[in-house]
């Protein structure tokens, strides 16, 4: 088999799981947030993190969107799974272009602020389309800073072990 091959196939199958993730991780631990018309705390965002740390930008995008939409889309939230595709999906992405080169903690924490601010944007946006209110997607923004925040102190905190385990492996990542 080529190597261009097994780059592949090793792409679709990192990809595949991580996306399994996203969505696992997404309907078993969520919390629907009390105020405004959406918002869920969960833990979704650790595997996206983490995936765009190690995959890189296209598997967290294609994982993070696609997995978040399926919740989306299972759970009776069908009208929000294209802006959860194309948000998430932008998370992922710029996540694994800002670490891509740079493997410091200092910079994981700058991808996820910016996965913050993406998630705040992306989800006022959608709530303002969904709802016709400029004022009501406020009431989720909280919810989306808590969601996003868990997730990174989870990630910044189990990072390096993860990056040591994966390299005692063998395993090459992004």
């Amino acid at each position: 088999m080529k190597s261009d091959n097994k780059k592949t196939i090793l792409f679709i199958t990192q990809t595949a799981i991580l996306t399994a993730l996203v969505y696992v991780f997404t309907v078993s631990v969520n919390i629907k947030w009390p105020f405004g018309e959406g918002g869920l705390i969960h833990l979704g965002n650790v595997p996206l993190l983490i995936g765009a740390i190690l995959l890189g930008r296209k598997s967290a995008a294609i994982a993070g969107g696609v997995g978040m939409a399926m919740f989306d889309l299972m759970s009776g939230w069908a009208s929000w799974a294209p802006f959860t595709l194309v948000i998430v999906a932008a998370m992922g992405f710029v996540v694994g272009t800002i670490v891509e080169n740079r493997r410091s903690i200092t910079w994981y924490g700058i991808a996820c602020i910016a996965a913050l601010v993406i998630k705040i944007v992306g989800y006022y946006i959608a709530e303002l389309v969904l709802c016709g209110n400029p004022i009501a997607p406020i009431a989720s923004i909280p919810g989306n800073i808590i969601q996003v925040g868990v997730a990174s102190v989870v990630v910044l905190v189990a990072i390096k072990p993860i990056e040591l385990a994966v390299k005692k492996a063998g395993i090459k990542y992004a």
